[in-house]
């Protein structure tokens, strides 16, 4: 049986060693590959991330597998990854050709470079680290060129000697630079609607689905993690694409529609409060009389006792 190659990168010299890239800074590096001379990665291998990393694919450059999907990017592309991300690489020699041709630019910091600050802070914001199989950012030649420059002024901080101000200036680049990629992101989803109306009603008739299957119901409260794995998209990048086309998160839309579902009950049945909770996959009648009063303002008996008619919408519905 074949070995696998297995490549970790902990850490930016262990990065800056594969393609023979000085390390300026123990936390951050830019990576030119117009300058790369070699490449010690196998032609297959797998990467696992300790690290963030953002690179724009000014050409194919090989097959990449996220979990069980290839990456979407082609010419022109923005591929990022996080720390514990894991990542099949495949390499040949006319890749090598056509990224000597024309390389790409990337940027790898390790999180310990934004511990304390506000990029640390905020990072999570930054949704598209999570992105997976065909999520990649494609940018137009404007927005390839901004990206460029980002990733150049960085450089540029780079080669100064690193003092008091150099963890400061790269980390507001680095944020300017995923400011400008998740402004990008916002556009592409603009720009590709009708496919994210698709989607859209498509987890519209899955949401509704669910309760009409008991077994979908025993086994608990829907997840949007459910949702978005039927979509084929990764958890962020359908909440992202949800809130887009909606104003609302994809937990706001479930939690929608069990009030919605529960208020129907409560008043089209006589069945308990109980067998209500159950049947919409609460697996505890008190979970659920405390679900119903934080969206609603009151309790499913208090609800049921006055027909609905004297209590607001519940806030969603504002």
């Amino acid at each position: 049986m074949e070995k696998e190659n297995i490549v970790h990168l902990d850490n930016i010299d262990a990065y800056n060693k594969i393609y023979g890239i000085e390390t300026k800074h123990p936390l951050v590096t830019v990576v030119d590959f117009d300058t790369v001379k070699s490449c010690a990665l196998p032609e297959d291998c797998t990467l696992c991330y300790g690290m963030y990393a953002i690179f724009l694919k000014q050409t194919f450059c090989g097959d990449i597998t996220y979990g069980r999907q290839p990456y979407d990017y082609q010419e022109g592309t923005v591929v990022s990854f996080a720390p514990g991300q894991v990542v099949r690489v495949h390499r040949s020699k006319q890749v090598a050709e056509a990224v000597a041709a024309k390389p790409c630019v990337g940027l790898l910091f390790h999180p310990d470079l934004i511990r304390g600050t506000e990029l640390g802070h905020d990072i999570r914001q930054y949704t598209f680290f999570s992105y997976d199989s065909r999520e990649a950012l494609h940018l137009s030649e404007e927005e390839r060129g901004i990206f460029r420059e980002c990733i150049h002024n960085i450089k540029t901080e780079l080669n100064h000697s690193i003092d008091t101000h150099t963890k400061r200036l790269v980390c507001r680049n680095i944020q300017l630079l995923l400011d400008y990629c998740m402004r990008f992101y916002e556009r592409q989803f603009i720009t590709r609607q009708n496919v994210n109306r698709d989607v859209l009603s498509h987890f519209e008739r899955l949401l509704g689905e669910y309760f009409d299957n008991p077994e979908n119901v025993r086994q608990g409260l829907p997840t949007v993690k459910y949702f978005a794995e039927r979509c084929y998209l990764s958890p962020n990048y359908f909440g992202d694409l949800v809130k887009k086309e909606t104003g609302h998160t994809p937990q706001e839309m479930i939690q929608k529609t069990i009030i919605g579902m529960a208020k129907d009950r409560l008043l089209g049945s006589d069945k308990s409060i109980s067998e209500i909770s159950y049947s919409l996959g609460f697996q505890y009648s008190q979970h659920f009389n405390r679900f119903f009063k934080r969206l609603t303002g009151h309790t499913p008996s208090e609800y049921r006792r006055v027909g609905g008619v004297e209590l607001p919408l519940n806030t969603m519905e504002k």
